[in-house]
């Protein structure tokens, strides 16, 4: 599928702003306020999304895209309590009714997949098994279990010829999505330290096969799964993910400007709807940490597709970036879980309500699905 530029790329037009449409691939977008992925851990029974989950996303369809929670592609996949899979069939039925409820309110959704690698722990695997990795390498640090916080365990490495196998439950994940569960498409979640990023950082990746070692070597998983699902489902269903220079998870890679800009280029070729970039703004969690390399603006001008980019953004600097050329679109996380109605409170430069941070994984409508929208505000 060619690559359909936006107006952001034109010189001889006016640069856009947040409430200028664009199409991202095989998706119109109305506006360019995104809602980014993020975890909420309020799965139900056999890791499936609920009633609450859809009328969730539902109340946040203005936004240009909704970008779903992390979802597993697979059993082995799921790294944290109550996080919904999408390789079941009920799971995928599931979906469908999020997606028919977000499509009935005029929304745009595509799900992101997931694997978490060595972000797991024998509780969330299959027979009490190890969490596989690139490496056995473990995090440092902890992670909630459901039974308190505990270390992470040292992850398997991966044997060669199961890769492929991982591979083949992405696109099948993808197909799920699409065909069966009715979503505009998929995001490839290559950031934050999760499976697909362990295998892109040396920190994470010392491998000496095909998968390790050179940088066309440690991005060949990632480009092995995008040629899968693209075949799947076409290549403009399909955005990636991608955070550089994060340290998230215990992440770090010892040249990352050089090594994701390669990384950047060998996307080029697949005409994908979107790149989404992790780049935080300074002051942000996500923000570089000191002596690294500010990427995003190199590897903007690498992609030759539609660029997002993500990490504290206020109302005012998502404009700036987009006036400037830095990005087609913005993602916002918080903002949107406690002003459902996002872009409509841009639109009118109205105050944003904060959040509960309580009330961010688990638990019930709290948190989740009570926070007002703008006319309930006013009224």
């Amino acid at each position: 599928m060619p690559q359909i530029s936006d107006t952001s790329r034109n010189d001889t037009q006016a640069a856009p702003d947040l409430f200028t449409p664009l199409r991202l691939g095989a998706i119109e977008l109305p506006n360019r306020v995104v809602m980014a992925p993020m975890t909420r851990s309020r799965a139900g029974e056999g890791n499936c999304p609920t009633a609450l989950t859809a009328e969730y996303y539902a109340q946040r369809a203005s936004a240009g895209l909704i970008i779903t929670e992390a979802t597993q592609v697979c059993d082995t996949a799921q790294g944290y309590p109550s996080t919904p899979g999408i390789h079941t069939d009920a799971q995928t039925l599931a979906w469908r009714v999020v997606a028919d409820a977000v499509h009935d309110a005029g929304g745009r959704i595509v799900t992101q997949l997931w694997h978490v690698g060595r972000i797991s722990h024998q509780r969330f695997q299959p027979n009490g098994a190890v969490p596989v990795a690139p490496s056995a390498i473990a995090a440092k640090g902890q992670l909630y279990t459901g039974a308190g916080m505990e270390p992470f365990p040292v992850p398997r490495a991966l044997e060669t010829a199961e890769i492929p196998g991982l591979v083949r439950h992405f696109a099948d994940a993808a197909k799920r999505a699409v065909y069966d569960a009715g979503l505009d498409g998929v995001e490839i979640h290559a950031a934050n330290g999760y499976l697909i990023d362990q295998f892109l950082r040396d920190r994470t990746n010392t491998r000496t096969d095909q998968y390790g070692g050179t940088v066309e070597n440690r991005c060949r998983f990632l480009l092995e799964i995008l040629e899968a699902t693209a075949h799947a489902v076409g290549a403009g269903r399909i955005g990636v993910r991608l955070s550089p220079t994060g340290v998230f998870n215990d992440m770090g890679d010892s040249d990352p400007l050089p090594h994701f800009l390669a990384v950047t280029k060998a996307l080029n070729p697949f005409n994908l709807a979107y790149l989404h970039v992790i780049e935080g703004q300074p002051g942000h969690h996500m923000a570089p940490p000191d002596g690294a390399p500010h990427v995003a603006s190199a590897l903007r001008a690498a992609f030759k597709g539609p660029f997002i980019l993500n990490g504290g953004y206020s109302r005012g600097d998502a404009a700036a970036a987009l006036a400037k050329g830095e990005a087609d679109a913005v993602s916002f996380g918080e903002p949107f879980i406690a002003n459902p109605d996002l872009p409509l409170r841009f639109r009118a430069d109205a105050p944003l309500a904060e959040p509960d941070r309580t009330t961010y994984y688990g638990g019930d409508a709290k948190g989740y699905t009570d926070y007002p929208a703008l006319e309930s505000v006013a009224a």
